[in-house]
């Protein structure tokens, strides 16, 4: 392996250029103004799509290359025309699915802190209009600044669940980098810096003779700056968790493509919707450059297609249903027998890396269980393994001694919301699942609610099968309880709605989990407790104080049930590892904190069902969700959807969502360069800060024990003592890992898409 900092950076091939360029492009950009970027053309002459097509299929064989030069790619997507009239019934046709976001409101005008800490305020709506009015004024270059324009618009206001990727942002190319980084602390107490990964990588598992050096520069800008600014278009709400999302993660990376690959940086997650410039150079702290080709995923087959005409005319779908997308090629780590790179074996395996037990290796950890999840499920035939892989790990755990537990949640996006539930309910068996949530009241929900809850009364719960989709809904006001766990009584109790700071919303409810239909909810388990279970009883499975919760801040959904359980109800702590290079308390939960999501697609049939149950309301707002365009639009892939619960927290008396109260975790861990290639680092690095008398937080109740805030601009050596065979393997599945891209295809009514 050759020393990034110093030489061509290994395992680039043709990608990587010999002398550096000018930088592709300009940074800290308006984020609706894409058509700033500096072009930059390829050698090759004719339209850039002539030259995709030639990128692809010059060689003359039958299997298409689908990895080809940003540059060309850039300069193909921008000349595409701009289809005005689609553009604007684009924009009319998404605004009844907008009225169900649920924060909508709140999002113009956040709480102050939420603002100073996390996020500014942004009108959606008002954005709309804006750029509808653009259009009309000629201010619209072309297709792809128009899809820019909505999906930056919809992404700023940082909502996991809130998203659409319009087809010119994502359909036809996506974007990437071939290096990963890792951002890391020599020892755990300097400050980090930000390192080429397979600089650390040789480090560990190599001879290596030179020192890595510290990315100083991207595109020469300042490297904190370039990804801090950068990690903006992400999906998450927390700036630090924004910036760790841009680094390789084996936590991320163990989920294969339902994960966010190597790092937002490389096009990981959303990344892969950001272009990165048809360069990236980079300056070293040891005055070194390098200067690597970044590429585009071609996701469309561009044989014989020669201007942006042909690629409008072949690929966009301006109200026609959407054309059959060609397969690429695919790389996934992710399996259902072991871990990926960085995770020892498990005690307990689980389906697909999204749930495993373990044990932390070290004389000094023979009392510490961890239970990896990274995942809640959206994968319906895993649900059962899920639930069985808690079940076993658990009492194992105990049996063979076990008195800690590290629940390690990095990378969790969420999945279904009811294996939250259960999870915590295995560890807590006396304790009661608060989760009150709310909708935002609109016509339609109310509608809709009137007409399933009208059908679901025609015969007694569960005692008519086809009654099951009406009685199942959260529309039928037989599902779910209030806050104080009574039935409602009508669906007009039900809806309210209630006025609170300014917006209206639906009555707060319960999961009632004990009622029949709770399994169908739950992907097909039945929660501990409740139903055919609820004679599991009895004290928690570990004392809360010997439970410790840690976490990249990536945490989001379901992810952020779960940990509202075990950190109010249970007085569970948390440990956020990573972000920013500085000294200041983080917190653990970073993700979106809605509590449901739904598609446009589910919108949409809900409402158009509920006009087959109740015709009276045909010409209602609901006509209004009968127009396919905006899932026509939407990306193949990138399913459009809203968050529409909020969560609240139990006793609350404020009514501000839990997506907008701001929570320092009790801890917060720097990572080291062992913790990039060795899960097991971190787990006995997080137990030392929760239980032993050696632990350095950086911020949290601990901060006092840190002491030396130098910041690490060069690593030492720190070879893994392993055999050579196993250092060659080591290296392999993590070089393998690099071919990684999102393809995630995971669901679930708690699950935020990377």
């Amino acid at each position: 392996m050759k020393p990034f900092a110093l030489l061509a950076f290994a395992g680039l091939g043709s990608l990587v250029q010999s002398t550096p360029v000018a930088p592709a492009q300009p940074r800290s950009l308006p984020r609706a103004r894409p058509h700033l970027h500096t072009r930059q053309t390829n050698n090759s002459s004719g339209p850039a799509c002539a030259q995709v097509s030639q990128a692809m299929y010059g060689d003359g064989t039958t299997v298409a290359n689908y990895v080809v030069p940003a540059g060309i790619a850039w300069d193909c997507i921008n000349s595409v025309p701009l289809n005005a009239t689609s553009a604007k019934l684009l924009l009319t046709s998404i605004k009844p699915y907008m009225e169900w976001q649920s924060t909508l409101t709140v999002l113009k005008d956040p709480p102050a802190e939420y603002v100073e800490k996390v996020q500014p305020a942004v009108d959606i709506m008002g954005g709309l209009d804006k750029l509808a009015s653009d259009i009309d004024a000629g201010k619209v270059a072309n297709e792809y600044a128009f899809g820019w324009a909505l999906y930056t618009l919809i992404q700023s206001a940082h909502d996991g669940h809130f998203s659409y990727v319009p087809d010119s942002v994502g359909g036809i190319f996506t974007w990437g980098r071939d290096v990963p980084l890792v951002s890391v602390s020599e020892d755990g107490e300097q400050l980090p810096s930000v390192f080429a990964f397979e600089d650390v990588l040789g480090l560990q598992y190599k001879n290596i003779s030179y020192t890595p050096s510290a990315v100083a520069k991207i595109d020469n800008v300042d490297a904190t700056e370039f990804l801090e600014t950068l990690s903006q278009f992400g999906g998450l709400q927390d700036r630090d968790a924004l910036y760790n999302n841009l680094f390789y993660e084996i936590a991320q990376v163990g989920l294969g493509e339902a994960g966010s690959g190597t790092g937002m940086f490389t096009g990981g997650g959303r990344g892969r919707f950001v272009y990165p410039g048809a360069n990236t150079t980079f300056t070293f702290a040891n005055g070194t450059t390098r200067t690597i080709q970044n590429f585009a995923r071609v996701r469309y087959n561009f044989r014989g297609l020669n201007t942006g005409e042909d690629v409008a005319k072949q690929w966009f779908t301006y109200g026609m249903a959407a054309s059959a997308e060609v397969a690429s090629d695919t790389v996934s780590t992710a399996t259902s027998k072991s871990s990926g790179p960085g995770y020892p074996e498990p005690v307990s395996i689980g389906p697909l890396n999204l749930i495993n037990g373990y044990y932390v290796e070290g004389n000094d950890y023979k009392d510490v269980a961890v239970l990896s999840v990274p995942n809640f499920v959206g994968n319906s035939y895993a649900q059962e393994a899920f639930q069985k892989t808690s079940q076993e790990f658990i009492p194992k755990a105990l049996v063979d001694g076990k008195t800690k537990l590290i629940i390690d949640l990095q990378a969790n996006g969420g999945g279904t919301i009811l294996q939250g539930y259960d999870l915590f309910k295995q560890l807590f068996p006396d304790l009661d699942p608060y989760g009150a949530s709310r909708y935002r009241a609109n016509e339609a929900i109310d509608l809709i609610g009137q007409s399933y809850s009208q059908r679901a009364s025609l015969a007694p719960r569960g005692s008519n099968s086809s009654l099951a989709s009406a009685q199942s809904s959260y529309f039928d006001y037989h599902t779910d309880m209030t806050v104080e766990g009574k039935p409602f009584t009508s669906w007009a109790e039900k809806y309210g709605p209630q006025e609170v700071n300014g917006d209206n919303y639906t009555t707060l409810e319960r999961w009632n989990l004990s009622d029949i239909y709770t399994n169908i909810s739950s992907g097909g388990i039945d929660v501990t407790g409740y139903g055919p279970l609820a004679n599991i009883t009895g004290p928690p499975k570990f004392k809360p104080e010997n439970i410790v919760i840690v976490t990249d801040g990536y945490c989001a959904s379901t992810c952020t049930i779960f940990t509202e359980f075990l950190t109010k109800q249970a007085g569970v702590k948390t440990i956020a590892m990573g972000g920013r290079s500085n000294k200041n308390a983080i917190q653990a939960v970073g993700g979106v904190k809605g509590v449901n999501n739904y598609a446009f697609g589910y919108i949409q049939s809900a409402a158009q069902t509920a006009i087959r149950w109740n015709p009276a309301v045909n010409e209602s707002v609901l006509a209004s969700y009968k127009d396919d365009l905006p899932l026509y639009r939407a990306s193949n892939g990138a399913s459009p959807g809203v968050n529409v619960r909020d969560g609240l927290p139990q006793n609350d008396t404020s009514g501000i969502a839990l997506q907008f109260v701001y929570e320092e975790a009790d801890c917060r861990l720097y990572y080291t360069p062992e913790m990039t290639v060795d899960i097991n680092s971190l787990w006995k690095a997080a137990a030392d800060a929760q239980w032993g008398s050696s632990g350095k937080c950086v911020g949290g109740n601990n901060s006092q024990k840190r002491s030396n805030h130098l910041v690490t601009t060069k690593l030492k050596p720190r070879r893994v003592q392993v055999s050579s065979a196993v250092a060659m393997e080591k290296l392999q599945s993590f070089e393998k890992s690099f071919q990684l891209k999102t393809e995630c295809h995971m669901t679930g009514d708690g699950f935020m898409h990377p």
